[in-house]
């Protein structure tokens, strides 16, 4: 509820700030100055209706308010970006010339120096609605054409790169062995049956050895979501599939997804570790450890532990460590793993937008070191918010894991 009542504050000063720039700057008449800000009050109110409805499951009520919504909130993110780089710059090269009328008011009076202001004030009034005019026509027409771009990135192909990690304890017999990466797709009000049929022929085309699933593969509840995630059951791979809670699983109701998935033949990794590869005495394999998401613990949930699903392995197997979150890294170094998977943070999704995210996270996505651990963060499959991608396209992994 805190979190809502927030979220709703900081839409709602966004929103104001837009509307200075666009309807008050420029002057607009009265009456049709009247209905912008109408206007832009219901697409306000219209972001977390859109999200209410999606949390409780009214999904087809959800589609098309979803949609506007969503769509809305990505343009609002550039107008705000670029009307706060303008604002910025502007305020930067004019603070040495504010700096200087100050000091001359000082020195001459300020009565002259209103005098001086108000030699013009009709010519000036016109210059600066002009300029604002102009300006708030450009900014719109830039954000509105990154949102389109955003779309038509965010609703196309998902990409596959080929991540080849050399990992120093991986058996010669595994050189090679490859590991599809899914995560953060998001089905709910904005994607559903279509794009998980193409997410599982995708991967499927890569022909991995294991499929991992590192979290929020859903928003919502197994009632509403459960016969379209059923399709994972088609998901192939010799050594199988497995899964790692995101935070997104915990909005939904995680135990019943995780009773769902087990069902499905999908095991849930809950701190606990497996091995891959030769199950025969003295076989090649390594140790593939998963927890949950870092905000488990916030909910009345099994927290992560890594140490506690890391007790007992032989420091000599290799060790793949499944967790939703990058941020998870630090007790990764600790239980010695060799290689991390992680998603959340979607790549930035809208650039400049990773820059934030960059604030909670150590990485933001690819393949990274820390310490004798490496990690490789996804930048998701699906999204989550606008359906947009603007410089961070979707993907499926696929994780090439080399011995030596």
């Amino acid at each position: 509820m805190i979190f809502f009542a927030v979220f709703c504050s900081v839409l709602g000063l966004l929103h104001y700030y837009v509307g200075r720039r666009l309807f008050h700057d420029t002057r607009l008449p009265v009456r049709l100055r009247r209905s912008a800000w109408t206007f832009i009050a219901a697409l306000a109110l219209s972001i977390p209706a859109a999200f209410t409805l999606g949390i409780r499951g009214q999904r087809v009520l959800a589609l098309w308010p979803s949609r506007i919504a969503y769509g809305w909130l990505g343009c609002l993110f550039y107008l705000v970006v670029i009307f706060g780089a303008r604002d910025s710059l502007r305020a930067l090269v004019n603070a040495p010339g504010q700096w200087l009328s100050w000091l001359q008011r000082l020195r001459a009076g300020s009565q002259a120096a209103t005098n001086a202001e108000q030699a013009s004030p009709h010519e000036a009034l016109s210059r600066r609605v002009f300029v604002a005019r102009a300006l708030a026509s450009a900014s719109s027409l830039a954000a509105v054409s990154t949102a389109g771009f955003g779309i038509h990135a965010g609703l196309g192909e998902i990409t596959t790169p080929e991540v080849p990690v050399r990992l120093a304890r991986l058996p010669r017999a595994l050189d090679g062995f490859r590991i599809a990466q899914i995560s953060d797709v998001h089905i709910g009000p904005m994607l559903g049956e279509r794009f998980l049929r193409a997410v599982i022929e995708t991967t499927l085309r890569l022909k991995p050895d294991l499929i991992v699933i590192t979290g929020d593969l859903v928003d919502g509840s197994v009632a509403v979501l459960g016969h379209e995630i059923g399709l994972l059951s088609k998901l192939r791979a010799r050594h199988g599939t497995y899964f790692v809670t995101g935070n997104h699983e915990y909005y939904s109701g995680c135990d019943p997804w995780v009773v769902f998935l087990e069902q499905l033949g999908i095991p849930v990794l809950m701190n606990e570790r497996v091995a891959i590869g030769d199950s025969g005495p003295g076989g090649a394999s390594f140790d593939l450890l998963g927890v949950p998401d870092h905000h488990a613990t916030r909910y009345p949930a099994i927290a992560p532990n890594m140490q506690l699903a890391a007790k007992g392995r032989d420091p000599e197997r290799e060790l793949v460590v499944l967790a939703h979150q990058p941020v998870q890294i630090a007790q990764a170094v600790e239980v010695g793993a060799g290689l991390q998977l992680s998603g959340h943070t979607h790549g930035g999704q809208i650039q400049p937008f990773g820059a934030l995210v960059m604030l909670a996270q150590p990485y933001l996505a690819g393949l990274h070191r820390q310490a004798d651990t490496q990690i490789y963060v996804s930048r998701g499959t699906g999204f989550w918010g606008p359906p947009m991608r603007v410089l961070a396209p979707a993907e499926i992994a696929t994780i090439t894991l080399v011995a030596g």
